[in-house]
């Protein structure tokens, strides 16, 4: 079994970034909307982890989708305003549920939530298994 983490990006929407006296980040809020929703629903299947940027800077607020073996995905431009928020965490919650359940990570696009579908900023290939797998190896 993979070890599935999402990485929430902590300084999203935070004052260093909009110049403005905020005491939360967009992302902070974004990462506790998680967390509540995994605890409700005893989601385990994600270990939530934040993370100070995931250099996605113009494009806030960030997520990140990883596992061994799997595609990452980088998700950003989520809105984590009041109005959103709720649902903006639902769809990454759908999101990485379905990631999960897919053996390589592949989203299908159909299926996946259209918050995520419209904000896809990358999808990395998995790692090689071995380095013979490497050109010229």
């Amino acid at each position: 079994m993979h070890q599935h983490v999402m990485f929430v990006c902590t300084s999203c929407e935070s004052a260093h970034r909009t110049k403005q006296a905020i005491r939360t980040s967009g992302g902070e809020r974004l990462l506790r909307q998680l967390q509540a929703l995994q605890e409700s629903a005893s989601l385990e299947a994600f270990t939530i982890q934040p993370t100070e940027c995931l250099g996605a800077c113009e494009q806030n607020c960030a997520i990140a989708l990883s596992a061994s073996g799997k595609h990452t995905y980088l998700f950003g431009n989520l809105p984590v305003d009041e109005d959103h928020l709720e649902s903006t965490a639902a769809a990454v919650m759908m999101g990485a549920n379905q990631y999960h359940t897919k053996p390589d990570g592949t989203l299908s696009y159909i299926k996946c939530p259209e918050l995520l579908k419209k904000n896809v900023l990358a999808k990395i290939p998995p790692l090689p298994e071995s380095r013979s797998t490497f050109a010229g190896a």
